[in-house]
């Protein structure tokens, strides 16, 4: 788990998922997580970085 994907997961969950998995259906989640409230999307940028997803 790399300490800067972490950090950018908490502060900007797209940017942190787009870093970890790129573009895929794991991006558009979390971006429509981060629409309907911003806990939820950083919860899932935080668990794409600590599961080590890969696009």
């Amino acid at each position: 788990m790399n300490i800067l994907n972490l950090i950018l997961a908490i502060l900007l969950p797209p940017l942190g998922a787009f870093l970890q998995v790129g573009v895929t259906k794991h991006l558009v989640i979390n971006l429509l997580l981060c629409l309907l409230g911003w806990l939820p999307g950083i919860a899932h940028a935080v668990w794409l970085v600590a599961t080590n997803k890969k696009g």
